[in-house]
């Protein structure tokens, strides 16, 4: 597949399942929306809600997920499961 050819709603779809991944993986820690955005320095919900369901196109970045990752004490790669790459 060539760069020009990225099917936007596959790469929605990606963002997806970070989404829920890291919604799995949060509520696995016992960790509620709010409780993961304090420890990631925001008063508010907002980006982790959003995100976590890619709402408005909000999704997290891979400092978001390595900030994650490190808050939940996890592999990053967790939040990749069920990604499949279309080559």
């Amino acid at each position: 597949m060539d760069i020009e050819n990225i099917d936007e709603n596959l790469i929605s779809e990606y963002y997806k399942t970070i989404g829920r991944n890291v919604k799995r993986v949060r509520e696995e820690k016992g960790l509620t929306q709010l409780d993961l955005s304090e420890k990631m320095g925001h008063k508010s919900v907002g980006l982790v809600s959003q995100s976590e369901l890619y709402l408005k196109k909000q999704h997290f970045n891979l400092k978001h997920l390595y900030m994650i990752a490190t808050i939940l004490k996890c592999d990053m790669s967790e939040f990749f499961v069920d990604i499949e790459i279309v080559k």
